[in-house]
């Protein structure tokens, strides 16, 4: 069974390390010492996961979309084109780019520093194990 140290769960969850220690602090999820190492089991940090997902989008307003894959972030960076666009968005440790029409950007209001949400909608996903 694969285990994590709080610094390498903190990057998965996408959170800062003082953020990831209050949690087990609080026993969101239960972590074992390994010498002087506070560690996570990888069932229970998966568990773990799907519950704060579950959390986070019970907070959010619903979405009329059928694209489940969704990337909550910021706008970090625009390239206007004369008819196309690029926009980069960073969702917690994923970067995400995405390309589309420049007349979407300018109806969406998209600049740097705005909120966006990535919806990803895929035939095939692939998948690397770490």
């Amino acid at each position: 069974m694969e285990s994590y140290t709080i610094g390498q769960a903190a990057r998965l969850l996408g959170v800062s390390v003082d953020t990831a220690r209050r949690w087990a602090d609080a026993e969101r999820f239960p972590t074992r010492r390994e010498g002087t190492r506070r560690m996570v089991d990888g069932p229970d940090l998966a568990a773990f996961c799907v519950e704060a997902a579950q959390e986070a989008a019970e907070g959010e307003e619903a979405a009329y979309t059928s694209a489940r894959n969704a990337f909550p972030g910021i706008v970090t960076g625009v390239k206007l084109g004369t008819v196309d666009a690029q926009v980069e968005i960073q969702a917690g440790p994923h970067r995400i780019v995405s390309l589309l029409t420049r007349e979407a950007v300018e109806e969406l209001g998209l600049e740097v520093g705005a909120r966006a949400t990535a919806r990803v909608k895929s035939t095939s996903v692939f998948i690397d194990r770490v």
